[in-house]
């Protein structure tokens, strides 16, 4: 509180919440066609037809491939597209033209880009706006503006991160490819007949779930900032432990994180590192955690068959804090002083009959090391 003095006559004011102060932030029709036009990379000038003429397709070839990438319906009178579009779709066509892809492969790989992307702008916008909250001390409303006004400075880094980060990847699956893990070959047949349910299915792969405990009943008393931290908090360790590991993470569905490995060896020591690290953390409740040797089917990005449908499974039958297999996996690990296995006696599993579970321990060694 202050006091003013007006001649002899005391006023008393009170000084403003600091908490209830926003910065104004205007967003005016020049600003937003600004950014719009560095973000295209320029003017909207094109309707649709013009667009598959350029590129020397149907107007119908065209929307199929918009469609893939997550464009929204436009209108035939629609002044809605760039040159850089048209470039785009020409990129496109001129690999099925030249045979280096079918039609269908060229779409499906151009639906992989845009619903990859539409997610990584989201998640990369949130995460900004988050923290413009947290550390400017500004409303949700106001730090969504003011990221508007701030983005023209972020485009080029951000750019330079995708691309950089996409030819890393790119890297890791040419060698995933080319040096396949010979433990993991080997592997791939041991304990098994021929007969198995994901026999036909192409891939040899080791399939992990974690699931945090009573996360139902921990979600109900958070509120929405809290509960976001809290998964965040689970997707980056996550993420963390599986890359060191030499994994895939594959998705997160809320409370629950589905991961590959080329190798028995590699999902054991991700899924024992995964368990330890939720049964320490002060702030995440522990996880159920389950590993599956086997073969699978694996298409946009997701992976298919009997074994990620059985290590599910598995999961829901995992003691906090440990890690269930089957008898198959078991035995492509018995003989690795790495791992202690402990058999119990056989369960019923919906679609897979008999089951023999195995819980996974920790043998000889000190296993994944985080930084």
């Amino acid at each position: 509180m202050a006091v003013l003095h007006s001649g002899d006559t005391p006023v008393t004011a009170i000084d403003p919440d600091p908490a209830r102060m926003q910065p104004v932030v205007h967003l005016n029709r020049d600003t937003i066609r600004n950014l719009e036009i560095e973000l295209l990379g320029a003017e909207r000038t094109l309707r649709r037809r013009d667009v598959a003429a350029g590129a020397g397709v149907s107007l119908l070839s065209a929307r199929k491939l918009w469609r893939a990438m997550g464009f929204p319906n436009i209108g035939d009178d629609d002044v809605a597209f760039t040159e850089k579009d048209q470039d785009a779709l020409t990129t496109i066509i001129e690999l099925v033209r030249q045979e280096q892809l079918t039609e269908d492969a060229a779409i499906s790989i151009t639906r992989a880009v845009g619903q990859m992307t539409d997610r990584m702008v989201v998640w990369q916008i949130e995460a900004l706006v988050e923290e413009m909250v947290v550390q400017r001390g500004i409303s949700d409303a106001t730090a969504r503006k003011t990221l508007v006004a701030e983005l023209p400075e972020l485009i080029e880094p951000l750019e330079k991160t995708l691309v950089y980060a996409w030819r890393r990847q790119m890297n890791a699956a040419v060698q995933r490819l080319a040096l396949r893990a010979e433990s993991g070959l080997r592997a791939s047949e041991t304990g098994r007949d021929g007969d198995e349910q994901d026999a036909p299915l192409p891939l040899a792969r080791a399939v992990g779930f974690a699931d945090l405990v009573s996360y139902t009943s921990l979600s109900r008393q958070m509120n929405e900032r809290t509960l976001a931290q809290l998964v965040q908090r689970f997707e980056n360790k996550c993420a963390e432990i599986i890359s060191v590991g030499g994994g895939r993470l594959v998705k997160t569905i809320g409370d629950e994180v589905l991961y590959i490995a080329e190798s028995p060896e590699a999902g054991a020591e991700i899924s024992l590192a995964l368990a330890k690290a939720f049964t320490e953390d002060e702030l995440l409740p522990s996880a159920r955690c389950s590993l599956v040797w086997g073969r699978v089917l694996s298409r946009l990005g997701d992976i298919y068959g009997p074994t990620v449908n059985l290590a599910s499974r598995l999961t829901s039958l995992a003691e906090p804090g440990t890690v269930l297999i089957d008898a198959s996996t078991a035995a492509t690990l018995s003989n690795n002083e790495k791992f202690v296995l402990m058999p119990h006696q056989a369960r019923t599993v919906r679609g897979f009959g008999e089951v023999h579970p195995v819980t996974l321990a920790r043998g000889t060694g000190t296993g994944l090391v985080l930084d």
